[in-house]
């Protein structure tokens, strides 16, 4: 009995459409391994002073690239540095739109080719990041010092960062207000032992030992924080003046000019005659004699 047959698949479609079947089959296996071609990032950290922020990772890639993604707590992933083959990105312009939130980022690793790459990348996440609390301190800078009698001025300059607000940048007191202290380190130039001041202002106004020389140096403090309160230093600056001189030195050197000036008036005054009296001896002797 002849079992009833369906329509006949010609021989050249069916093999074309296995091996469509078949190669779509490939670029999935081929997207599956892919992910084990590349390397995930690791030992990612973030690199910040004055909130200019960099986030950096190994390895470097071979054969693979990479793309970053940032996002705070509660916003969506922003792509940075699409497809690079640097192990950096520079993600401050996103922090300084609200330096007080808590930012994530991921790195995602591609192969160098990313057109045939089918399936979700891997990634490594980043450690939480909140510039505010965690942004280093930049080195200070003293914009002017003054030595008055016994009043030590000195005048430190706010570093401007990235921050802004109505289209203009923000120093560092802007972003910190009385959040920010400097402390003072001074001595005398002719000792070693420091005193410190601090200020949660520009300004210093401070007591020293009238005619001393000193030397100084600052740094900047956030005192609210519980690690990285502290800036580097800033680089040591001195005052310097002539020393006044002492009453007795004065009378010493005045008794001694004096000396030298009637010295020499009183020999002009002697040279004086002495020549005179030459020239009157010298006239009477050239005189003609008298006649008998």
């Amino acid at each position: 009995m002849e079992t009833p047959n369906g329509p006949r698949v010609p021989c050249s479609q069916a093999a074309v459409a296995r091996a469509l079947l078949f190669g779509l089959v490939l670029i999935q296996v081929a997207g599956v391994a892919g992910t084990t071609d590349v390397v995930k990032a690791y030992n990612i950290t973030w690199k910040s002073t004055n909130f200019k922020t960099i986030l950096e990772w190994e390895p470097k890639p071979i054969n693979s690239v990479y793309t970053v993604q940032i996002s705070h707590r509660l916003g969506n992933w922003k792509n940075k540095c699409f497809y690079t083959t640097n192990t950096e990105c520079d993600v401050t312009d996103e922090i300084v739109k609200n330096v007080k939130e808590t930012y994530l980022a991921r790195v995602l690793s591609y192969p160098a080719d990313t057109s045939i790459y089918a399936v979700e990348p891997p990634f490594t996440n980043s450690p939480e990041f909140t510039p505010y609390l965690e942004t280093n301190l930049g080195q200070p800078i003293i914009w002017s010092f003054e030595q008055v009698g016994t009043k030590l001025n000195v005048t430190v300059h706010d570093a401007r960062t990235l921050v802004r607000a109505n289209s203009t940048f923000l120093s560092l007191r802007d972003v910190f207000g009385k959040d920010l202290n400097y402390t003072l380190y001074y001595w005398k130039a002719s000792s070693t032992g420091k005193k410190k001041a601090t200020t949660n202002t520009n300004g210093f106004l401070i007591d020293v030992d009238k005619g001393e020389n000193y030397c100084f140096h600052v740094q900047a403090v956030i005192l609210s924080r519980r690690a990285n309160q502290k800036s580097p230093e800033s680089p040591i600056e001195c005052t310097s003046h002539e020393k006044v001189l002492s009453t007795e030195l004065f009378f010493i050197i005045g008794a001694v000019m004096l000396v030298i000036i009637i010295f020499i008036v009183v020999l002009s005054v002697s040279l004086h005659k002495c020549r005179k009296a030459r020239a009157g001896q010298s006239g009477k002797e050239n005189a003609p004699l008298n006649a008998a």
